[in-house]
């Protein structure tokens, strides 16, 4: 259902974009078929959860955005590291340190960084919300994370032949090797917390937040090296489905859940 519906839309401005642009209007990061190609993946998450758990279901699959407690290592993580990343490879080939203000000044940026909290962070409904602990009931959360973030990966690849979005500028490979980076990143996250879906949405909404410069393909390689640090960190978790979060709607919500769980 995820693909079918992001590659659909991708599909029709790529293949008749004239068609496509005439009847529904050209393609842009705040057009309504673009938030709809985002938004696939917690479609298809709620869709499964309701078809299994009803509405309790999707009430107790919610409840996990109320999961806010974990370390303070991870919060340092998320909001200092990353950004530090994106400045380093931003640096490193030749940029600013923060993206150039556009005319209107910093309440634009805030208005699109506001507005990118519900175009990147709903997908881990679908991503940590349901496929994440489903994966972690067969395999350890390492490959579980390689195996989302390769997913995620192929999913984006349409966006990279639509003019009018920003990945059309970009190398896919890097993007790619990035997207598996990430999943692994957060995998640690996702599981210290429980299987928390706030934890993950502010770790998204972190990696587009728009004051950051673009670093491609540098913050990519050094993503990849924090990666490596963060599994060696966490290889007694990392490798053993041993206390990994496997539950999708949290089994004390009732009879009605307790199906999926």
């Amino acid at each position: 259902m995820t693909f079918l519906i992001t590659w659909g839309v991708s599909g029709t401005y790529i293949v008749a974009p004239d068609t496509a642009a005439g009847t529904f209007g050209e393609i842009s990061g705040a057009h309504p078929l673009f938030f709809l190609a985002t938004w696939s993946p917690a479609i298809a998450a709620f869709a499964v959860i309701y078809l299994h758990g009803g509405l309790s279901g999707i009430a107790a699959f919610l409840a996990r955005l109320r999961m806010w407690r974990g370390s303070w290592g991870w919060a340092a993580f998320i909001l200092l590291l990353i950004p530090l990343v994106f400045v380093a490879g931003s640096l490193i080939k030749g940029g600013p340190v923060l993206a150039p203000l556009p005319p209107e000044g910093a309440g634009a940026v805030l208005a699109v960084m506001v507005m990118m909290l519900f175009l990147g962070p709903v997908e881990e409904f679908g991503w940590r919300g349901v496929m994440q602990p489903l994966l972690q009931r067969h395999v350890a959360p390492i490959w579980a994370g390689i195996i989302i973030g390769a997913t995620w990966g192929v999913w984006h690849l349409p966006a990279f032949f639509l003019a009018g979005v920003v990945f059309a500028d970009w190398n896919f490979l890097p993007f790619f090797v990035g997207n598996i980076t990430l999943a692994v990143l957060v995998t640690p996250i996702f599981n210290d917390t429980r299987g928390s879906l706030l934890w993950p949405m502010l770790f998204h909404w972190q990696l587009i937040n728009p004051f950051w410069a673009d670093a491609q393909p540098w913050d990519t390689w050094l993503l990849v090296a924090v990666a490596a640090v963060v599994v060696w960190w966490n290889r007694d978790t990392m490798f053993t489905r041993d206390g990994a979060v496997t539950e999708v709607i949290p089994a004390a919500r009732g009879a009605a859940s307790r199906s999926v769980t």
